[in-house]
């Protein structure tokens, strides 16, 4: 793997054809426009810490151009924490962001570098101090290129998946405890009764289990939503069937509403063929709430997921589509009504194509990140 940005920008390319549309604009403000020597194409979402505080990856840039950890407050004022230097001692690409443990410190994954060039899980205290945890090696039949976020579940131990590894080479999901203790839960066989490659966190719910998606796989090949539980067992919840009826290709982690059932995000299909926004019970039952249209008011092509702010409605980003082809943020109830609240423009003062879901800081402003644009097209933080 190159990069987590060149792959991920090539798996979007590869699906999407850009269209241009229109979106009225709402107030956003940049918090920080990265310059390439403090990070690079930050993909991932940011974590606000105990300290109030908010830590995030980028993909790439830093003192070895191979990715960065920053810190980033309220007001705009960024600390590069760490650069990652790769193979052998570390890793690189940090595609996925940072998860905060109970004990205080950060944990996250590399897609690449790591002592067999395959990755890693680190943790990183709140002043930049680092330790590899686990190099993956999939030789010993274990994942590689892990680019989704990891989560600390109620046992205590952190669960991710990669992309790739495995026993048959399509990704796994994974169990490490902060010792650095690695126990691989499933390999992907991408058979109609499985995924395949998975791309997105878990999602661990109020009865315990986990939940996420893969990207491909499953009965229609347009991938998966599953359940896994801390022991590994695992089911199919969903194989999506794709346009017209309902998504397809779904790259972002799935998160448990109040009232129970679980909210994604597809990045194709759907009526429109752009995408779509579901929602999906333990049962496996699914509803398509909404599929993007790439109308003049609205984004498309979503490969984030969502957040359910403290008003009840869901928030997320779109990675195209709004006035200038360069990604939205909405908001979307229970119900599938949907309002388009910002198009990014790509200019010096704002981003372009956030990647990025968004999260609700303790003020109750969301924050987020954008993968290119601001003053040196190395991409944003941002907060609206």
């Amino acid at each position: 793997m190159h990069s987590g940005k060149g792959n991920l920008l090539a798996i979007v390319a590869a699906i999407i054809t850009i269209g241009y549309t229109t979106v009225s604009a709402q107030t956003l403000t940049t918090l920080h426009s990265f310059n390439g020597g403090d990070g690079l194409s930050p993909e991932a979402m940011l974590v606000q810490g105990s300290d109030g505080n908010f830590y995030g990856t980028t993909a790439l840039g830093g003192a070895h151009n191979k990715g960065t950890v920053f810190k980033i407050d309220a007001a705009g004022s960024l600390t590069t924490l760490h650069s990652f230097s790769g193979f052998p001692s570390e890793g690189a690409v940090p595609v996925g962001g940072l998860v905060q443990g109970t004990d205080g410190n950060f944990y996250g994954a590399t897609a690449s570098g790591g002592a067999f060039f395959e990755g890693t899980v680190f943790r990183i205290t709140s002043t930049g101090a680092v330790t590899v945890l686990h190099s993956f090696n999939s030789f010993f039949h274990e994942g590689a290129v892990p680019v989704g976020r990891l989560i600390q579940g109620g046992d205590g131990d952190f669960y991710g998946t990669t992309v790739l590894g495995g026993d048959h080479f399509l990704g796994t999901a994974f169990k490490i405890d902060a010792a650095g203790n690695l126990t691989t839960l499933h390999s992907f066989s991408g058979s109609p009764g499985d995924g395949a490659n998975p791309i997105a966190a878990l999602a661990q719910a109020s009865d315990g289990n986990f939940y996420g998606t893969t990207p491909s796989g499953g009965q229609n090949f347009q991938g998966t939503v599953f359940r896994i539980t801390p022991a590994g067992a695992f089911t199919v919840l969903h194989s999506f069937s794709g346009y017209p009826s309902e998504g397809g290709v779904p790259f972002a982690a799935v998160v448990q509403g109040s009232d129970s059932d679980f909210y994604g995000t597809t990045a194709v299909g759907g009526a429109h063929f752009k995408g779509t926004v579901f929602k999906i019970d333990a049962a496996g039952n699914l509803t398509t709430l909404h599929s993007f249209s790439g109308s003049p008011d609205e984004g498309a092509n979503p490969v984030a997921g969502l957040v359910q702010g403290n008003d009840g409605n869901f928030y997320g980003t779109t990675a195209l589509g709004g006035m200038d082809s360069r990604g939205t943020i909405f908001n979307i109830g229970a119900t599938g009504n949907l309002n388009t609240l910002h198009s990014f423009t790509g200019s010096p003062n704002e981003g372009a194509l956030p990647f990025a879901g968004l999260i609700q800081g303790s003020d109750g402003n969301f924050y987020g990140t954008t993968v290119l644009g601001g003053a040196h097209g190395a991409g944003t933080v941002f907060t609206f």
